[in-house]
């Protein structure tokens, strides 16, 4: 009798742990967040982690730029000037795919004519599984050019003018988008027989008819949408070529 006891004793015990499993899942099986809630833009997230957080439509969003966004942005890509303020400009929350099969969290800042576009071109390109490395705001980079380059690092506003000349770059004002850096670069031939190559260490990628990843041409998805947006390609320009480059067409 006692041996039965004990026994039906058991059984009790583990169908109420079954039970209160049912209830409540164990500890670390909830998905992790907390990426998305703080939009980590850099960090790697589940789908699962995409649909507790409200599934994708909540992952391809331009709003208005938060403080914490603006506290970054001062001094680096961010300086005070007569032409772009605040109000004309958007953060864009969006997710892309890399070569890894994993996804990524990215985050953009653009004028705020063109954040619809580009969160719509973005999702496209998250639909297809397009390959970004990375989108991280070039404040992480302290708003150096040549150095978020050579990361493959792929953004948007940007105060600064064009290399060479004091001309305000598109980028100054958000009307430009650099995508896939590294592979993608700007190459001039100048009269004299000088190359200049941006960034300095892509000298290999401007040779067009190799092929090797991230490489945007005609055929390319992201050039294809890209200009069906209104935006013209750097890598259609006759005096230079700017491969990485979309800026909207006047």
């Amino acid at each position: 009798m006692k041996k039965k006891a004990v026994i039906t004793g058991l059984c009790a015990l583990l169908l109420a742990v079954c039970l209160v499993s049912m209830r409540s899942p164990l500890a670390g099986t909830e998905p992790d967040v907390t990426p998305l809630t703080e939009w980590q833009a850099g960090q790697t997230v589940s789908p699962s982690a995409i649909t507790a957080f409200g599934g994708l439509e909540k992952c391809f969003a331009a709003d208005t730029i938060p403080d914490r966004v603006w506290q970054r942005m001062q001094g680096k890509s961010y300086i005070d000037n007569p032409y772009i303020h605040r109000e004309d400009l958007r953060h864009l929350r969006v997710l892309h795919w890399d070569y890894d099969q994993q996804i990524h969290i990215g985050e953009m800042v653009c004028n705020k004519r063109i954040a619809d576009r580009l969160v719509s071109i973005f999702r496209q390109l998250y639909d297809a599984k397009y390959p970004i490395q990375q989108m991280l705001l070039p404040d992480v980079y302290d708003a150096d050019d040549e150095t978020q380059m050579r990361h493959n690092n792929s953004s948007c506003f940007c105060y600064r003018v064009v290399a060479g000349t004091k001309v305000l770059s598109k980028h100054s004002l958000g009307l430009a988008v650099d995508i896939n850096t590294l592979y993608n670069p700007y190459y001039k031939k100048k009269a004299n027989g000088t190359i200049i190559v941006q960034p300095a260490t892509a000298l290999q990628y401007c040779n067009r008819k190799m092929k090797f990843r991230y490489k945007i041409d005609r055929q390319d998805l992201c050039y294809r949408l890209f200009t069906k947006a209104g935006f013209k390609w750097g890598g259609s320009w006759k005096s230079c070529k700017d491969y990485q480059h979309f800026e909207l067409k006047d």
